[in-house]
């Protein structure tokens, strides 16, 4: 029977009960049958994984895993898949599972209308390549410290890879990262093959490396050479600007012949740092923080901080030549996360 709606127009439709006839339930399946896979890449909402077992599948996120940070899938991620997982053309699967993360690189935007967004950009890597050419273009330094800046808050290792060494000699911007110990690695292009390209992979076999770097620092060529079926675009530097075009449009993991993984990101421009901390930079410097622990509540630990333990420190002859420079380097890398990089 009808319900009575007031009218006796039969074109009229009554609504069913919004709420619907089944009740809502917090319980979601476990799906305890759920096949493990890693995250390759991301295309338009398609993800493109790979199982424990090696078989490539292609899976959409399912909607119980919701929007937002909380719920996004991003490269590196360790998730758990149903339906099918043969890997067979035209077939499709469901992420249902996103496993926790040991480690997660993200930027925040530096658009003040944005302020406060943070990006997602690889998980689960452990170590952070950040590639910078020698010359052709100019090394940014500013913006390779904002980089080192986000692999501390990562937990990732910094590993700085200088290319182009053939143009011009790396030794003063090495230099000017010897406090902060970053190990590093050189290579160059001689008659159109990479040179230093053993050192690299000794660097990165066994591991889970991010790339990252600005464009046209020859990034793309290291990544074919060191996975030669990558056929990753590279690109040549304005000679007006200076600068490259971006080659890579998003993030991509690739398997190392000799194991381990290679995640090319792309190209990037700028690397906000709105969401990094000074506590969070701090803890990445085991000797300053236990000096930082004598400073009054509140200390930001900049050149200009009152009463500052580490400039105590310094005065007073307990960081030696080799802590005053680690110094001047942290609050370089402190006044990066508030700079433009150049």
């Amino acid at each position: 029977m009808r319900d009575d709606t007031g009218t006796d127009d039969a074109r009229v439709r009554v609504r069913p009960n919004p709420r619907g006839s089944r009740p809502r339930t917090k319980h979601r399946p476990e799906h305890a049958d759920a096949v493990r896979a890693m995250v390759l890449g991301v295309d338009r909402g398609r993800y493109h994984l790979i199982t424990d077992d090696g078989t490539p599948v292609v899976a959409i996120k399912a909607r119980e895993l919701g929007g937002g940070e909380r719920g996004a899938v991003v490269v590196g991620d360790r998730v758990g898949v149903v339906g099918d997982v043969s890997g067979q053309e035209d077939t499709m699967a469901r992420i249902v599972k996103v496993a926790a993360r040991t480690s997660v690189l993200r930027r925040s935007s530096e658009d003040s209308d944005a302020a406060g967004t943070e990006k997602v950009i690889v998980a689960n890597a452990d170590q952070l390549l950040i590639v910078t050419s020698v010359a052709d273009p100019e090394p940014r330094p500013r913006m390779v410290d904002r980089c080192l800046v986000a692999a501390y808050d990562a937990g990732m290792e910094p590993v700085l890879c200088l290319t182009k060494a053939d143009l011009d000699d790396p030794g003063p911007f090495l230099e000017r990262y010897a406090a902060l110990e970053v190990p590093a690695v050189v290579t160059s292009v001689v008659d159109g093959r990479v040179q230093g390209l053993d050192a690299v992979r000794d660097r990165l076999t066994g591991r889970t490396s991010v790339l990252v770097g600005h464009s046209g620092v020859g990034k793309s060529t290291l990544v074919n050479a060191l996975v030669p079926d990558a056929g990753r675009a590279t690109g040549e530097v304005n000679a007006v600007t200076g600068r490259g075009r971006h080659t890579s449009s998003s993030a991509v993991a690739l398997a190392l012949p000799d194991g381990g993984w290679a995640i090319d990101t792309p190209g990037v421009r700028s690397f906000g740092l709105q969401h990094v901390g000074v506590a969070d930079l701090l803890a990445a410097f085991d000797d300053l923080a236990a000096v930082a622990e004598e400073c009054p509540r509140g200390c930001t630990h900049t050149e200009d901080a009152p009463d500052c333990a580490l400039d105590e420190w310094v005065t007073a002859g307990g960081a030696g030549a080799a802590g005053e420079a680690r110094l001047a380097s942290f609050r370089r890398l402190l006044a990066s996360r508030s700079t433009e990089p150049s």
